[in-house]
């Protein structure tokens, strides 16, 4: 049976509300509103205001929509619906975002981080779909994760669980989720910047040029930079990758071995640079994780490319039905 739902995808740059319509596993948007994220009371106005443009144009109302879904970077209060303080959402200081949407559409409403509304699209509608258990990784800016087991979201206690990206995985290394040498720090967008900079550092104080970029550029560089010379063939940013996908594989076996997923779902960066960290993770795969888990878990890049943001906030709606 076809059900509306309404999502709202809320980020440090730009925010979106959704229509979408969901029958029987297939999942499509109707409709779209997107706007930049300005200062906290003018963008939930803006959401707010854009939820009721979508249900009027839309012919939509509280008697004929199932759900609004909300997702949202953390950390959250995600039972009681309260944004808490997100580092990209300055000023969001327990926001009350559920209340505040159900009294503006009078409909049930739920939010989830946007590691976890991600893993719930891809498992609904994307590459982890008829898996029973599936771990989703964003390796966008950061390195955010969430877990579907035994075939239903795993939130942990209070919402906490699948933060892969803090383990340590070395004494020394790029900053992520504020610990120096985190999972994050090696495999994140920020954390193979970083990475970059730093052997860019050593390269100039040892007196060596680099075409690409003279000392007081440093600070321009950024994940794409280095993408985009690793695929044309300059060695230190393919040594950037290698790096990066090294501690990626020894992060996911850590996955592997205590969760021993299906499938290993990986967005962002690593969806776009497949190829260039593929062959260090899976030799580092081969050295860290236990054979007999490892044999039966495929890892994946995300299926849902650029759409990943609607899909993840309607698909938290269709976690309420």
């Amino acid at each position: 049976m076809l059900k509306n739902l309404l999502g709202v995808d809320i980020g440090g740059t730009k925010c979106a509300v959704i229509y979408g319509k969901y029958d029987d596993g297939n999942l499509t948007v109707e409709d779209k509103i997107k706007f930049p994220t300005a200062d906290v009371d003018k963008t939930i106005g803006k959401i707010l205001e854009s939820l009721g443009q979508i249900m009027e144009r839309n012919s939509l109302t509280s008697e004929n929509t199932e759900a609004v879904g909300v997702s949202c970077g953390g950390p959250l209060d995600s039972a009681r619906g309260i944004i808490m303080s997100p580092p990209n959402l300055p000023g969001w200081d327990d926001i009350p975002i559920v209340e505040l949407i159900k009294n503006r559409t009078g409909i049930k409403t739920k939010l989830l981080n946007d590691a976890n509304a991600g893993a719930l699209a891809e498992w609904h509608l994307g590459a982890g779909k008829g898996t029973k258990n599936m771990v989703f990784m964003t390796f966008g800016t950061g390195l955010g994760g969430g877990m579907i087991l035994d075939g239903r979201l795993y939130e942990g206690s209070n919402g906490n669980a699948g933060e892969f990206g803090h383990i340590r995985m070395a004494d020394f290394g790029p900053v992520g989720y504020g610990k120096s040498g985190s999972f994050e720090g090696f495999a994140s967008g920020s954390g193979i910047a970083q990475l970059a900079k730093s052997m860019l550092k050593e390269k100039f104080q040892r007196g060596e040029k680099v075409s690409w970029c003279k000392p007081d550029e440093i600070n321009s560089v950024t994940a794409k930079t280095v993408a985009d010379l690793a695929f044309q063939g300059d060695e230190l940013a393919r040594r950037v990758f290698e790096i990066s996908g090294t501690f990626l594989g020894k992060g996911l076996s850590v996955v592997i071995d205590t969760i021993n997923p299906e499938v290993i779902v990986l967005g962002g960066v690593f969806s776009r640079c497949q190829q260039l960290l593929e062959n260090s993770m899976r030799e580092s795969l081969a050295a860290e994780a236990l054979p007999n888990a490892l044999g039966i878990c495929e890892i994946k890049a995300a299926a849902l490319g650029e759409s990943i943001g609607d899909f993840a906030a309607l698909s938290v709606a269709i976690s309420l039905i």
